[in-house]
């Protein structure tokens, strides 16, 4: 069951957050005289602006202008730059959440999983994971008892349950020291965090909503019956928008946001709920192992790592918890220690030791998690609240979460607005579970779905059929990226050629000005480590020849991805 509170009466003035910033960057508002040499363009009037592009923001973003809601969803960097695209990449109940007593959020995370898996079967599919037993770790009942309640505290349809599995004959055993000899096997599922991100808002966008890439709310003040926010674009114009709701979704930046950016109407509180951030960092490593299956790992400190099949030739490996104290969430980056960390914990269970000269990539990302007073951050639930401030104009403020219950929270988001706003959901219904994301449907190439990893498979080769000129490898990527949407981006095209000039290994003109038109892509780094991962393929200078081609082809399109 979801957490929400209604915060009615004023408390008083509120404190101002930090003003510590990467170059460029601000969390405060923006003095009056900066508004007046810069005059905002005429305003634009929506029922609903949502502030933050993360995974929670596009889809409250989605499942608004699905119910008719008109919808402004600003972000001030790219889609999933933060947070939301550096999860461990996992469509998960959380095993380990129920150490810590956590049984509705597991159950809730459970109830979406597949829910998701059937939304959009190109980006997320199941996958099994390998726990190996260490006998000085947690005692082999206690992990049957848990996988038994993991399996049973939602419905199944297309997960197997979890079993016993002797490491000495299965594959999963070959790469394990030979001290490990038994384990057990469950099911979770996969999912691409960033694209997961670029879908929802493609669907928002296509129900109606607008959404602003590198565009920061500078200003929002709250009236009685309204919002007048001020825009910031990435060429530094302001934009005034009209709101009768604001939607606080900014992540590591929802406290700063409300301290600093808002502004209250007759001076009531609009921060009443601190934030926990806790970095959680991950390593790339060339490919330690060869089969299909994922490992969990339990270490001496009680906490679990995970080592994922990874981009097909990697592994993924993490992840860590270490809390910041005062640090700019954009700035986190994976420490030193943290590394040694993840490669000691991984060689306590693979033959061969994993080295810190092995890591290929890392990355790092602040999970926004409300304070309830845990001494251990791993310990913190990932459970959301949802704040509603009805004390004048309405105001929801998200707080917490995590990527598995994104759905669910954008869900009972948007029945709160809706209430809040006159208009319950009898009125306008929830409609999302069930629905496909952008590209999810793929019925108009294999007909009715069965099941979500053997629908993707099936819609390949009828890809394949259907663009036989098309390479092989390149055709993979690309319906893995774009599932049924990549009709779209092919068109016409009847054989390679008609892609374009190749800027770099696998990646043509076509796909990069359907990405700008469409995907709001502005950056190398937008294509090569969000909308995909090929920077991990690429040298720095095929690096340089996508920044190169995309700087010469900037302006083509604004930041609705409409052509310019």
């Amino acid at each position: 069951m979801k957490k929400t509170e209604n915060t009615m009466a004023a408390f008083g003035d509120f404190g101002h957050a930090s003003q510590q910033q990467k170059t460029g960057e601000r969390t405060g508002g923006i003095p009056v005289s900066d508004l007046s040499q810069n005059p905002p363009a005429p305003a634009t009037d929506c029922d609903v602006l949502i502030v933050g592009g993360g995974i929670n923001g596009c889809g409250i973003a989605r499942d608004l202008a699905g119910r008719g809601w008109r919808v402004v969803l600003c972000e001030k960097d790219d889609l999933a730059s933060h947070t939301s695209s550096s999860s461990t990449k996992l469509i998960h109940g959380g095993l380990r959440y129920l150490e810590y007593y956590e049984f509705s959020l597991v159950r809730k995370a459970l109830q979406e999983r597949e829910v998701l898996l059937k939304s959009a079967p190109h980006i997320m599919w199941p996958l099994r994971f390998v726990m190996p037993h260490d006998p000085s770790m947690r005692p082999a009942w206690m992990i049957r008892i848990g996988l038994f309640l993991y399996d049973h505290l939602a419905k199944r349809e297309v997960l197997p349950a979890s079993r016993g599995v002797d490491l000495r004959t299965h594959a999963a055993g070959a790469p394990l020291k030979p001290q490990f000899k038994r384990g057990f096997v469950y099911s979770d599922g996969w999912v691409d965090d960033a694209r997961l991100v670029v879908l929802n808002a493609l669907d928002a966008r296509a129900r109606g909503a607008e959404v602003l890439t590198r565009t920061r709310c500078v200003h929002a003040r709250r009236e009685a019956d309204g919002w007048t926010a001020v825009l910031e674009g990435p060429d530094g114009t302001h934009r005034t928008v009209r709101a009768r709701a604001v939607v606080n979704a900014a992540g590591p930046w929802a406290e700063s946001f409300l301290r600093g950016v808002a502004k209250p109407a007759h001076g009531e509180a609009l921060a009443t709920k601190s934030l926990r951030l806790v970095k959680g960092s991950h390593i790339v490593v060339p490919r330690v192992f060869a089969h299909d299956h994922a490992y969990i790992f339990q270490n001496p400190d009680k906490r679990i790592i995970f080592a994922i099949p990874y981009q097909d030739d990697f592994t993924l490996i993490g992840t860590t918890d270490i809390e910041l104290h005062g640090d700019d969430p954009g700035a986190a980056r994976i420490a030193d220690e943290e590394v040694e960390y993840l490669c000691t914990q991984a060689s306590r269970y693979f033959e061969k030791p994993i080295a810190p000269g092995d890591v290929v990539w890392t990355y790092s990302g602040v999970r926004p998690l409300l304070d309830d007073a845990s001494g251990d951050p791993s310990a913190v639930t990932r459970d959301y609240m949802l704040e509603s401030n009805t004390a004048a104009a309405p105001l929801l403020s998200v707080w917490g979460g995590k990527i598995t219950t994104f759905r669910k929270l954008a869900e009972d988001a948007a029945d709160e607005v809706g209430r809040m706003l006159g208009q319950p959901n009898s009125q306008r219904p929830a409609w999302t579970e069930g629905a496909f994301l952008a590209g999810g449907d793929l019925s108009a190439w294999i007909g009715a779905a069965q099941r979500p990893d053997g629908d993707f498979e099936r819609f390949l080769a009828a890809v394949q059929q259907r663009h036989g000129w098309l390479d092989a490898k390149l055709a993979r990527r690309l319906a893995r990226a774009y599932g049924a949407r990549i009709g779209e981006l092919l068109g016409d095209a009847a054989s390679m050629a008609d892609l374009g000039a190749e800027v770099a290994p696998g990646l043509h003109e076509r796909e990069l000005r359907f990405l700008q038109r469409d995907e709001w892509v502005v950056s190398a780094d937008d294509v090569l480590w969000r909308r995909s991962k090929l920077g991990l393929r690429y040298t720095p200078q095929q690096r340089r020849q996508v920044a190169d081609w995309l700087d010469a082809h900037r302006g083509r399109v604004d930041m609705q991805g409409r052509e310019g």
